[in-house]
């Protein structure tokens, strides 16, 4: 590999689980903060996350001010759009000083030209697996539809990443790929990692 990906966990919830992953060599721990998800969390445990590890709260179809209430009472570093946002809400989004994503998901029909106006309203994009439940299938896409994308935002992979095809992510040929997210392929049940994989996969790819 020529450079080093960023690496995201995603789906925390349990105060032991976040204290022996933030042990591993990551770069973010993303906290889901959609209600229909297995993954919800209405409360982060406390516990003292190393400054070096951004917290990510992810958000589907929510208020600009419900946005700012979780940044302020969590502290987040990053805030992940993973709905139907409008690129004026991620544009609001990223005017409050904090690293914006925003995610899209992606199937073999996926038209490009729909995401032109976020291009310049974020810091990354986030491709995921096309899903009506807005992410969390653990299924991959084709990750050659992304030699389409015409676009020269930097981007985190997401999706069906497992210790299978973790190494082939990592390898994927594209000046563009900033990270891969790390979630449901990963985990003993909803919301809990299998902290001894990911330091297989961790190892595979660092």
């Amino acid at each position: 590999m020529t450079k080093k990906l960023k690496i995201k966990v995603c789906g925390m919830r349990e105060a032991s689980n976040i204290e022996a992953l933030t042990a591993l060599p990551i770069d973010y721990i993303g906290f889901i903060f959609y209600a229909k998800s297995s993954r919800f969390v209405s409360d982060i445990p406390i516990y003292n996350i190393p400054n070096h590890i951004k917290k990510v709260g992810v958000f589907v179809n929510t208020t600009l001010d419900e946005i700012k209430k979780k940044v302020k009472e969590f502290d987040l570093q990053v805030v992940q759009l993973h709905g139907d946002e409008s690129p004026e809400l991620c544009k609001h989004v990223s005017e409050l000083g904090i690293e914006t994503l925003k995610a899209f998901g992606i199937d073999d029909d996926f038209e490009w030209k729909t995401i032109s106006d976020y291009e310049n309203t974020v810091d990354y994009f986030l491709f995921d697996t096309k899903s009506k439940a807005y992410g969390g299938t653990g299924q991959s896409f084709n990750w050659e539809k992304l030699r389409e994308n015409p676009y020269n935002k930097p981007y985190l992979l997401s999706g069906g990443i497992s210790i299978d095809n973790i190494k082939e992510a990592a390898t994927f040929k594209d000046e563009r790929l900033y990270g891969l997210d790390l979630n449901s392929k990963f985990e003993i049940q909803p919301a809990i990692k299998n902290i001894d994989l990911l330091t297989q996969a961790l190892s595979i790819i660092k």
